[in-house]
Formats: structure tokens, sequence, C-alpha cells
């Protein structure tokens, strides 16, 4: 639909798969014509292949610690009212002056209540604009379940007073989103599934990562215990003679990335994340990774061996639950956060490689390009609607 205009609302706070997922969102709609202004409020991340969209930069914060409750700023102070206002008159900003057609919030109201006051402000100038943009909330395929009942009751109402429509990124033959969001019902008539939102890796044979073992974390923020234990677990595995390479990410503080720098062994690689990631999953022998949606995905899509360590710090439940639904599929083995040592990890390695490779047969991996066909559709609905 050329002449669109799409603002899309983003924020990463421990990964960074919150905002590559927009990223290959954003590509998407591009590619149909739209325009795209992404806000971002997480930390700038280098190599972030948005096309040609307009990236804006909020003030960035990230969570304290692993619990999400604490937000600190970039110098690890704890934000307060003075910085919350500022990025709430900057967002309000922004998108007057853009008066978008469409505008997407990722993962609010289904999360991200923390910076509420931002988002609802925006919600009501949005409300106030004629024609008023079509709202939609971009959620991923499981959620956190809410600590508190109460928290569930603010969803529904913010949903029924600001939004039109909600985009789940997954496949219900996968999991339903009612199994973790259990009043999926009262949402059902303006909820539609894109699939798996995928950049769908190709393989290059003799290119980069041809026959290592890459191990990665997301944004790294907490990754410094699984890159040791498979340092370790290298040479009791049937690939100790193949480069390991570790991806840092930008998260992982740099005194930590130096410590595991210098523990390395000949053989293994230590490095940041790189922008060609989905190119070394492709062309290497297996992947070892939490289990954040964009790294598993990415890792079904090529047809990668893969072992899942899933992150469940805090109150975290999505990686656990999605490394287990994907776990009866060949050539993916998980190993409990919990339990994680060089030996338990060298043993799924092994198992790992004996198994015939993942793939997502049965799964929808277009969720990208159905996710721009659906907002299409949905603006074209929209505009014909009286106001």
């Amino acid at each position: 639909m050329t002449g669109a205009h799409i603002f899309f609302w983003v924020q990463h706070l421990l990964g960074i798969g919150h905002l590559k997922r927009t990223a290959t969102l954003a590509r998407a709609f591009r590619r149909t014509g739209m325009d795209v202004t992404i806000v971002s409020g997480g930390h700038e991340v280098s190599g972030l292949d948005i096309a040609d969209s307009k990236l804006i930069q909020l003030p960035a914060v990230r969570a304290a610690d692993k619990y999400f409750k604490v937000l600190i700023d970039e110098n690890d102070t704890e934000i307060d009212y003075a910085f919350r206002a500022n990025r709430r008159d900057q967002l309000v900003d922004a998108f007057r002056d853009a008066a978008p057609d469409v505008v997407i919030t990722e993962l609010f109201p289904f999360g991200r209540r923390q910076l509420r006051q931002e988002l609802t402000a925006m919600l009501d100038a949005a409300q106030t604009m004629t024609p008023r943009p079509l709202i939609v909330s971009s959620v991923r395929d499981i959620l956190v379940e809410p600590p508190k009942p109460e928290r569930v009751a603010e969803m529904l109402e913010r949903l029924e007073t600001y939004y039109d429509r909600v985009i789940i990124h997954g496949d219900p033959t996968l999991i339903p989103f009612d199994e973790t969001f259990a009043h999926a019902d009262r949402i059902a008539d303006r909820v539609a599934y894109s699939g798996y939102v995928v950049d769908t890796p190709q393989k290059t044979p003799g290119g980069p990562g041809t026959d290592e073992v890459i191990v990665s974390a997301g944004g790294g923020a907490v990754s410094a215990e699984l890159f040791r234990a498979a340092m370790l677990a290298r040479p009791q595995t049937r690939l100790a003679d193949r480069t390991w390479r570790i991806l840092a990410g930008h998260a992982l503080p740099q005194s930590a990335f130096d410590e595991i720098a210098a523990e390395a062994l000949d053989g293994i690689v230590v490095e940041r994340a790189r922008p060609d990631f989905t190119t070394l999953m492709a062309n290497c022998t297996l992947s070892i990774s939490q289990g954040g949606y964009n790294t598993v995905m990415e890792m079904i899509a090529a047809g990668t061996r893969g072992v899942i360590v899933p992150y469940a710090g805090g109150l975290e439940t999505e990686q656990t639950l999605r490394a287990r639904l994907l776990e009866n599929r060949s050539g993916i083995r998980t190993v409990d956060e919990n339990t994680l040592d060089a030996n338990c990890l060298a043993e799924a390695v092994n198992a790992a490689l004996t198994a015939p490779p993942p793939d997502a047969f049965g799964l929808n991996t277009d969720g990208a390009d159905t996710s721009a066909a659906l907002i299409r559709d949905w603006l074209a609905i929209h505009r014909q609607a009286p106001t």
C-alpha cells in the first residue's frame, strides 16, 4: 500500500530480540511500499538492518536485572519522573510530527507495563487525530505469565480502549496464544496469526561460519555462564577439532567480555555479535544458544542442529516453554539452565549430532510478509469505516 506510513514503537530491555524482530518486520513493510518510522527505547544496536526506514532513538533504558522491575539509563542510574516525562514528550512529539496511518506497539499492552505512561500518552494523542490511525499490537508467540491477576485486566482494558488489531507472530499448530494468555477469547475478533517472523538464512558453501560451532546469547546481558560452559565442553564433544565461535552481545559488559576472551584456548574465537549472524547460523555445523524467539526460529529455518539452553531467570518462562515444544523436533536438544555444566552440554551436543537436522515442516515461517499483508488489508478496512 504505497503512501501508508507506519509508526512502530519497540523497547528491548535485556536482549535485542524485540528490536531484531521489529527490523525484520520493517523490511517487509518497506517491500510493500509502506514508509516506516521505528522508535526505539533501548540501547543502540550497531549493524541493524532496517532497510531505509527512519529510526528515532529515545533516551535509552534497560532492565537493571533479570526481574525487569527497575529500569536504568545508560549511566546505570535508575530512571526518575523527569526522565520518564522527557521520554514521553519526545515520543508524543515524534508521533505528531509523523502523523502516521498505522501505529504499532511491540509487546505492549501485553508487556512493557513500566513504560505505560509514555505509551498511553501517545495512544491518547492518536485518538484525537483525524483520521485516527489504525492501532495494532505486535506480540510474539508466548507471553510471560503476569505476576498479578489484575495485570491481565489492565491488558484487556487497554486493548479494548485503544487497539483495533493484534498480530501474533506465531503459529497455533505449535502453541495457541490462549495457552499463555488465558483470556484470548475476549479479543478473538481482533487477533490474527502471522506465522513466525524469521530472517530466512541462506547457506553459502565455504562462507562465514562453515563447519563451525556458533555459540550465541542474543544481546548477551546474561550469557557468561553459557559461554564458559561451552568452552569447557568443547574437548568432550565430537566437534573438538572444529572452530567454536562465541558471539557475545553488546549488552555483555566489556570487563566480562575481556575475561571470557582471555580464557579462550586455541580453536575458540570470542568476538562481539555480528550483523551476518543468520549467515553464520546457516553455514555452521551446530548452534548452541539460549532459547530466544529469533535465534531458535532461524536455527530451524536453516536446518541447523542445535542445543538450546533457555534463559529462565527471574520470572521468565517464555524460552523454557518454547524449547520444550521444539525439543521433539529432530536435531534439537535442550539443557536446563539450572543444571548447565560442561559435561551435560557436551552430552547434548553429541546427542544433537546423531539426530537428523531440524526442519520447519508444518510451521508457518512467513510471518514478516504475512504481517505486511495483514496491515495492508486492515488499513484498507479501517479507512472505509465511518468516523
